[in-house]
């Protein structure tokens, strides 16, 4: 891309890892861009393939003053939380789980698709939560791929996670003014990006997509300009994430899984899960261990 664009405020190329073969993406926070909206967090996973006897086990570990998203767009992940939720996460769903005051989860694969080995690809984002909500009680919902309003047509299939687009509107509740969206494009398709929120950007997750005739490749964050006109168009097959919102009400610190207004609520966080205040997983005997002390402000979190 050559000097600047107008209708363009940043494009964040996310910082990769590998954790054993598998490959994640974090795109926010990032020195160019801490937070789009409600989103203070954006991490791709894979797409990577875990072979028969192999799988993923992320152990119990902790989280205040959030929302975190799990969507998947290949393989299935099993979630288990400190209020007692056991939920798969597969392709197309919803998984909403409120920290609030405090909650502790697991992300593993289940004891089939260990056995069979399988394909994951997806995004794992967290939401900040408005001041009014941060101590909120914990909880968890999950919605099925059919629950979400899917627009087909004109070379695209659009599926509304969170927030109003295209004359559709998810049933998930958020605490702000959120829009997620994830449109499959075929070659040749346009996608119009809804205008209507404050804050807003793209994440290209497969294919290369064309924008006032700039060329977009996948593994991008691009961060729009408000209320600008955008069209997304395709000349291969893409696969792009539209996410934003209303402008979160302050700033927001962030340490390891913990997201608060207060510095002082996050050292009181790391002191309650250091000495094991925090509810268990039922069912789980492992955990995360609090990490050492990280620079203030960034984030370490075990993929």
């Amino acid at each position: 891309m050559d000097g600047p664009r107008e209708w363009l405020e940043t494009v964040v190329v996310p910082r990769t890892h590998d954790i054993g073969g598998f490959e994640v993406r974090r795109a926010l926070p990032s020195a160019q861009r801490r937070m789009v909206g409600p989103f203070i967090f954006w991490d791709q996973m894979g797409p990577g393939e875990l072979p028969p006897g192999e799988g993923l086990d992320v152990r119990p570990h902790p989280h205040i003053g959030l929302a975190t998203v799990t969507y998947l767009f290949e393989g299935e992940i099993l979630h288990r939380d400190s209020v007692g939720s056991v939920q798969a996460i597969r392709p197309g769903a919803v998984n909403w789980m409120t920290a609030g005051r405090g909650i502790a989860h697991s992300e593993r694969s289940s004891d089939e698709t260990r056995r069979t080995g399988q394909r994951v690809f997806g995004i794992q984002s967290w939401m900040a939560l408005p001041k009014t909500h941060e101590e909120a009680d914990p909880g968890f919902v999950h919605l099925p791929a059919e629950a979400l309003p899917v627009l087909e047509g004109e070379g695209k299939r659009v599926r509304i996670i969170a927030g109003s687009a295209f004359g559709e509107r998810s049933p998930l509740k958020t605490f702000t003014e959120t829009l997620y969206v994830d449109a499959q494009l075929n070659p040749g398709a346009c996608l119009p990006v809804p205008a209507e929120v404050a804050e807003r950007a793209l994440y290209v997750a497969a294919g290369t997509v064309v924008i006032n005739g700039d060329r977009f490749e996948a593994g991008q964050l691009l961060v729009l300009r408000p209320s600008d006109a955008i069209t997304v168009e395709t000349e291969t097959a893409a696969r792009v994430l539209v996410l934003g919102g209303e402008p979160m009400d302050g700033p927001r610190h962030i340490w390891w899984n913990f997201v608060s207004s207060s510095k002082d609520r996050i050292e009181a966080a790391k002191a309650d899960w250091k000495a094991g205040r925090f509810t268990p997983v039922p069912g789980e005997t492992e955990f995360i261990p609090l990490p050492e002390e990280k620079k203030p402000g960034m984030v370490a979190k075990e993929p």
